[in-house]
């Protein structure tokens, strides 16, 4: 398993004095504008400064190497398209620890430069994602074409910088403000119950468990021993830990093998502190990834 692991105590991880350290630079994957911003404004406050990277693998970079990013802002599920497998491995393989967690309402708008009318459009730019969680209303305008982008704020911005007549983008309503943008159709998503949970990622040295911490993410494999998955779920079970996520991933070094993420949500801290170290026996790696606040509370 690579990284630092921690088998059995959790008073490994640092802990300074506060619960946020002193914030200069957020990163967040994609551009000004974009849900991620909207994320890392929600949890932060309004006066952050932003550092957008281009890729998720980019953004970790970013806080491991850059002294003035001291956190960052990363998707890792969305409630219609699941989870970003990819994401998981980053933070593993990363020496960042989970802080905490945020969950956005995801919510598109149909936007266009000043002046500009629906009749007007004959072209909507936007990623595929932000595209498909919007076709129902797309499809009820049969003459337009899609364009798709590498990102919804890309879009805005690039509408607002070629002055664009005739065609519109679809965003959120921050890139709408940002840009200078008209919103012409509120809300245009298919289904309105789509939300994406965001992870709050700090360096080791500035990570802390928080006061009131409630829900952990862990990554383990077992040994092959016959019910060992088995018996470590029911010591989380028997621990009264909540388990809501369980995700498991191939080990790329050893072909059909494979590690679990899971997220565990308790009342007391001594609960995981029991399980976790009552789990040890059952697996041949643990690694806590970050103990923090349920972000749902």
């Amino acid at each position: 398993m690579p990284g630092k692991t921690y088998p059995t105590n959790i008073k490994q991880s640092a802990q300074p004095k506060r619960a946020h350290a002193a914030v200069n630079n957020i990163a967040i994957q994609g551009y000004e504008g974009s849900f991620h911003q909207e994320a890392a404004q929600l949890y932060f406050g309004n006066e952050i400064n932003i550092a957008p990277c281009d890729s998720f693998r980019s953004l970790i970079k970013s806080v491991t190497q850059d002294e003035q990013t001291t956190a960052a802002v990363m998707a890792i599920e969305n409630s219609i398209a699941g989870s970003i497998l990819p994401n998981y491995n980053l933070i593993l393989n990363s020496d960042l620890q989970i802080t905490g967690e945020i969950y956005l309402h995801i919510q598109q708008q149909l936007m266009v430069n000043p002046g500009v009318r629906l009749e007007d459009i004959r072209e909507v730019h936007s990623h595929p994602m932000a595209l498909l969680q919007c076709i129902d209303f797309l499809e009820s305008h049969p003459g337009w074409k899609l364009v798709e982008t590498e990102d919804t704020a890309l879009s805005a911005k690039h509408l607002h910088q070629y002055h664009h007549k005739h065609a519109a983008a679809i965003a959120g309503k921050l890139a709408a403000t940002l840009y200078g943008l008209e919103i012409l159709a509120e809300n245009i998503h298919s289904i309105a119950n789509n939300y994406t949970r965001f992870l709050i990622l700090h360096k080791n040295e500035s990570a802390v468990i928080p006061e009131g911490a409630n829900k952990a993410s862990v990554n383990f494999h077992t040994s092959h021993t016959k019910g060992a998955l088995a018996q470590v779920l029911s010591i989380i079970s028997e621990h009264w830990i909540n388990l809501s996520k369980l995700q498991s991933m191939p080990i790329p070094q050893n072909q059909w093998t494979y590690s679990f993420h899971v997220d565990m949500e308790f009342d007391d801290l001594s609960q995981f502190e029991a399980a976790l170290e009552e789990m040890s026996a059952y697996t041949e790696g643990i690694k806590v990834l970050g103990i923090y606040k349920n972000g749902k509370n």
